[in-house]
């Protein structure tokens, strides 16, 4: 899609069935449908609006009511009392084992990012159950993904997150343009990817010379739709809302 903006589609959207292999539980199926689209001339805030104004579109948000928004920041020191930008992998593992966080492996070695991640997932999402919706944006520049970096201290990253009911639902970005940054990431994921074992991948070339050629100012957000489908459905599985789950195909 973001090729297809580079050749001058001008704002763009699917819906497509996604694949994600080893993922399976409560709110993973490896096959599941995407809602994905690009606005042309937008930054990631005013693409947060325009979700806010699809949620009271589907009779899930009322009409006025804004959603709420908190900073990576703000969020893990509401929720957790932590500063992610400032706090050492000590801290951070010192806090883990007060907490009783315990998962597959040791914490003794892994890196800022992923102890942040552990404790989203076992303390901040859970606290999230009674909010309706949530915007989470400003990320660490090292979580920025395909998003583009303010400059600031710290530099964050202009990506948001939408939760609803503790639930992740949608992942958006003010799209990075520039083709010798998004090379410089691939390499750096490259690399993290053979140092943690994992299987290797080639950067996607052709991504990289669209970007180089030349592409619009835009933002853009993957939602998944089956999520959305299970907050409308009020269910609490993602297996209820699909015609046939992994273990039924």
């Amino acid at each position: 899609m973001k090729r297809l903006l580079a050749a001058g589609s001008g704002s763009i959207y699917q819906i497509c069935k996604s694949f994600r292999d080893g993922e399976l539980g409560r709110m993973h199926n490896p096959e599941f449908t995407m809602l994905e689209w690009y606005r042309q001339g937008y930054d990631y805030h005013q693409l947060m609006q325009e979700i806010g104004d699809l949620l009271v579109e589907l009779g899930l948000l009322s009409g006025g009511e804004p959603i709420r928004k908190l900073t990576y920041q703000e969020l893990f020191e509401k929720y957790a009392g932590l500063d992610p930008f400032r706090s050492e992998p000590e801290e951070l593992s010192t806090y883990m084992a007060s907490r009783n966080i315990t998962f597959h492996g040791s914490v003794t070695g892994l890196n800022r990012d992923t102890l942040l991640d552990l404790i989203q997932t076992h303390i901040i999402e859970p606290a999230l159950i009674d909010v309706p919706f949530l915007f989470i944006h400003d990320y660490p520049s090292s979580r920025a993904s395909l998003a583009r970096i303010r400059a600031g201290d710290p530099p964050v990253a202009e990506r948001f997150e939408l939760y609803g009911q503790g639930i992740e639902l949608a992942n958006g970005f003010t799209e990075l343009t520039d083709g010798a940054e998004q090379s410089r990431r691939f390499m750096d994921d490259i690399h993290k990817r053979d140092r943690n074992g994992q299987v290797e991948v080639t950067p996607d070339q052709n991504l990289i010379d669209a970007l180089s050629h030349g592409m619009c100012e835009c933002a853009g957000v993957a939602m998944g739709f089956d999520r959305l489908v299970m907050i409308a459905a009020r269910k609490s599985e993602i297996n209820e809302v699909l015609a046939f789950s992994f273990n039924r195909a």
